[in-house]
């Protein structure tokens, strides 16, 4: 059994010296508890953020759809010390910081963010709170929190809504203003576009804006008589000015001294399909002005141009097909063949019907139809498209030709139409409704994707080719194959985004709604010739079929079209 220390003290077993030693050890190693020190604790406590909520849904990385005034609530771990929430802010697109009020709660592990002033619609903003932010005891969040978000698009209603005939004649009477007011004053031909060099007229343009001066005749626009006086300037200057090509006309010409301007480096002569749709609003033009006087010879100075054509000459040594280009000093450089399904079948109709320079049935079978290649008779979107590339290639495919020839009941040996026509409009715009590229701002009245304006550039857009930017043109122009749909975009363009689309002569080229990727919001400030001709005639071939009765009439579209096998018309 242990003995205790203290008896065997007191028996007097241990040495009295190594006794005194021990006690005095044990003396001074026993202090008070005032005399120890503790070691030091680090109290500094890092926040971290335990949620974050936008306008009470979970803030993660992106959200669309945001309000104007939007409120931000972060949770943290710790309260946070007020003299750091400096460490907040609100940046937009261009990095402008926005002012920001900030309010503690929940014994400060709340803070309650708002902007000082109301965001602009539909801009991306990014939400940031830096490491500078602090807890009360000190501690620094570890990690910066950054998200972003983009602001609604401003839902209200531009202009007083209007009864859907006062908004026909509206957006005709504005895209009118281009064709007349823009016009260039010497040759009366139309410009190439707003933005381009102001000599610069176009020859296709002048076709669809020929048509277009009919369509502000029968809608009261200008007089019958100022029309026939600016369509007699026209032609007057195509026969007197122009330089010809075996009686083709370049695309582009300069408005004043009727000289050409190259459209590329080897397009500096004959364009046969431009001038093919010259001559479509030409030979409407002869069609309407059908009275004696100065009717006549207007009818006489269209024949003469009309029937200058040499459609057969480019064939290019014979061959069974129809090229686009020639010119004087480049030859057949371009060497382009004008093959199916594109926007140039009424470039073999006109060859066909003409009356010295014809083609047979066999170019147009071998060489538009590639013998049938041109067929698709693949389904998009449980849609069967008849003819060209899958999903039917950018919309002007069904605009351009289809501005005199009316699809309605037409059918040839390769496709109806009436089908094509309503068909590629319908995938085009289930494809912008259902919107597989997520592009911001596609929508069932945000749809159409044609040759347009794109920012910093120039792209022929379709469901293949997609860039994430819409055209006015495309849906408005599809009026009569897909009434409801184009309307419903119609009016969401005018009413909805009126104050950044609608413009002096009427819808601009392009925009896009895509603040969330490359694009931004971007609304063009430019009218193309050739987007608003579409505009105004498609229109009116929706509400009376006038161009479709015009040039459907002429002798030589019945000839070509008979010809060419065609039937329905």
């Amino acid at each position: 059994m242990r003995r205790p220390f203290l008896s065997i003290i007191m028996s007097g077993k241990l040495n009295p010296g190594l006794v005194f030693t021990v006690l005095l050890v044990l003396c001074f190693s026993c202090g008070s508890k005032k005399d120890i020190v503790p070691p030091a604790i680090d109290i500094k406590k890092n926040p971290s953020l335990n949620n974050m909520m936008l306008n009470g849904a979970i803030f993660n990385t992106s959200v669309v759809n945001v309000s104007a005034i939007p409120q931000f609530r972060l949770v943290f771990s710790q309260p946070i010390k007020a003299a750091s929430l400096t460490a907040i802010s609100l940046s937009d697109d261009r990095d402008t910081k926005i002012p920001v009020a900030t309010l503690l709660s929940d014994n400060d592990s709340v803070v309650l963010v708002q902007p000082a002033q109301r965001l602009s619609y539909l801009t991306k903003y990014t939400f940031s709170v830096s490491t500078a932010l602090q807890s009360a005891s000190g501690g620094s969040l570890q990690s910066p929190i950054n998200g972003s978000f983009v602001t609604t698009l401003d839902s209200s209603r531009k202009f007083p809504v209007i009864a859907n005939n006062a908004l026909l004649d509206t957006i005709q009477k504005r895209t009118f203003n281009y064709f007349w007011d823009f016009a260039h004053p010497v040759s009366g031909m139309i410009r190439e576009g707003s933005k381009h060099p102001s000599n610069i007229v176009t020859t296709g343009g002048t076709g669809f804006g020929i048509m277009a001066l009919l369509v502000g005749i029968e809608r009261g626009f200008i007089t019958r008589t100022e029309g026939l006086q600016r369509i007699e300037k026209i032609t007057d200057f195509l026969e007197n000015k122009v330089q010809t090509f075996h009686g083709a006309f370049p695309h582009w010409l300069d408005g004043t001294s009727g000289n050409v301007i190259p459209f590329s480096q080897n397009d500096n002569g004959a364009d046969l399909v431009e001038t093919a749709f010259l001559v479509q609003g030409l030979i409407s033009a002869r069609q309407y002005f059908s009275g004696g006087g100065e009717e006549v010879l207007l009818r006489t100075a269209i024949n003469a141009i009309a029937d200058s054509v040499e459609w057969n000459w480019f064939r290019q040594n014979n061959q069974q097909v129809l090229y686009w280009h020639w010119s004087a000093d480049k030859g057949w450089a371009m060497n382009l063949k004008i093959r199916g399904w594109n926007e140039s079948l009424v470039t073999y109709v006109l060859a066909a019907g003409s009356k010295e320079h014809a083609i047979t049935r066999q170019v147009y079978d071998e060489g538009w139809a590639g013998s049938g290649t041109m067929k698709n008779g693949q389904s998009f979107y449980n849609i069967r498209l008849p003819l060209g590339p899958d999903y039917g290639g950018p919309l002007f495919f069904e605009h351009y030709s289809f501005m005199g020839i009316n699809p309605n009941g037409l059918s040839d040996a390769y496709a109806s139409y009436e089908e094509q026509a309503k068909n590629h409009s319908l995938i085009n715009y289930h494809y912008c409704s259902t919107n597989p590229k997520n592009y911001f701002g596609y929508s069932d009245s945000v749809w159409g994707l044609t040759a347009s304006n794109i920012k910093n550039g120039y792209a022929a857009a379709s469901p293949t080719n997609d860039q994430g930017f819409i055209a006015p043109t495309a849906a408005i122009a599809s009026l009569p194959y897909t009434p409801a749909e184009s309307m419903a975009a119609l009016q969401f363009y005018y009413y909805v985004l009126g104050d950044k689309l609608w413009k002096e002569y009427g819808f601009v080229d392009a925009f896009s709604l895509d603040v969330l990727k490359n694009n931004g919001a971007w609304f063009d400030d430019a009218f193309l010739a050739i987007d608003q001709g579409p505009i105004i005639v498609m229109i009116e071939n929706y509400r009376t079929k006038l161009l479709w009765n015009l040039f459907m009439s002429a002798p030589e579209v019945q000839n070509g079209l008979t010809k060419l096998g065609f039937a329905g018309f």
